[in-house]
């Protein structure tokens, strides 16, 4: 059994993200779901899109179906719920409805394959996790993520993370392992000052600015998106929240604004964050400062890889590489098994 498996044990919640599709996500669900002591720790585990498919409904390539075994908890939309393969003890039905039906709760009962689709909000899936762990004295909830701009649910809600990349995400070992420590860079990102986690993190829409005395202040109706973006009025700025997407151009106006050279520059979390490594590389060199709301602890990073082409990639080679490039534990799943 490999060491990250009791690393997860350390938390209240992970979230394991798959940085393309066929990278390896569903298997790596697999590999824990599979070792985790479900005899001895209640654990429960739901997901942001839909996972346990026989074949994936894009790329038509097979994938392995989660099997979850007796015992543990799960929520999943009551689409799914009627088409379990195992029999179960419903616990719970939202008020909260997605668009495949509400949210059910329910424990194993016995082994059995299951369709996970579970809260599709980040509200939602907070909420959920919460009463998990509240009302049903859940140790453990693990959340099959999601890093798609069309989720609003962030994996980042939970304490800790594994990252699955591989040769979907890119078939070049080189662009593979810096495209991927470039999200590496992204999930460490410090936290920003609880003072700036309370006043901020109910805001949800727009530019906002802390001044000197701490007095928080709105940009008018701008975003990062907006073609027109000024910085006229912002004296004693200290701290700069972007409550949606960071992109290029954003970045770029900032770094290039001499009056904001010691502002630090807050998002929500790292999946906010649709930047290119070049220019985070100038900001950050220019000594910018990007920190953030929320954030998971990386714990390790698996590698699917073969494509879904064919293509293979030397997997010894490419842990070796990646690891040393992020500092972590990169593993390949199936080769370790």
């Amino acid at each position: 059994m490999l060491p990250f498996i009791n690393d997860i044990l350390r938390y209240d919640s992970l979230s394991i993200v798959g940085l393309e599709k066929n990278t390896g996500k569903t298997e790596c669900l697999k590999y824990v779901l599979d070792r985790l002591p479900v005899q001895t720790r209640r654990i429960a585990v739901t997901s942001i899109g839909i996972d346990g498919e026989s074949v994936d409904q894009v790329t038509r390539t097979q994938k392995p179906e989660i099997v979850l075994p007796e015992g543990m908890f799960f929520g999943t939309s009551e689409m799914h719920y009627r088409q379990r393969r195992l029999t179960s003890e419903l616990i719970d039905v939202s008020d909260e409805s997605t668009s495949l039906g509400r949210v059910v709760t329910a424990r194993a009962l016995t082994s059995g394959k299951i369709l996970l689709s579970g809260p599709s909000s980040a509200s939602s899936l907070r909420r959920w996790m919460g009463e998990m762990q509240q009302r049903f004295d859940i140790d453990l909830v693990i959340i099959d993520g999601a890093l798609s701009r069309l989720s609003s649910a962030s994996p980042a809600v939970s304490q800790s993370m594994i990252l699955a990349t591989g040769a979907a995400y890119s078939a070049n070992m080189t662009t593979l392992v810096s495209k991927t420590a470039h999200v590496v860079d992204l999930i460490n990102l410090e936290l920003t000052s609880d003072e700036n986690i309370r006043k901020l993190d109910p805001l949800d829409k727009g530019l906002w600015f802390i001044d000197k005395d701490g007095t928080l202040h709105s940009l008018d109706t701008m975003t990062s998106l907006s073609k027109d973006i000024h910085f006229e009025g912002m004296d004693g700025c200290q701290t700069l929240y972007v409550a949606g997407a960071l992109v290029d151009g954003f970045l770029e106006k900032v770094r290039k604004n001499k009056d904001l050279k010691q502002v630090e520059l807050v998002v929500r979390d790292f999946t906010k964050i649709f930047v290119t490594p070049q220019q985070f590389r100038l900001f950050v060199k220019a000594g910018g400062r990007i920190s953030v709301l929320q954030k998971s602890k990386l714990i390790a990073v698996t590698v699917n890889p073969t494509s879904p082409s064919g293509y293979v990639l030397d997997s010894d080679t490419l842990c070796g590489k990646l690891s040393e490039a992020i500092g972590l534990p990169v593993y390949d799943l199936l080769k370790q098994q």
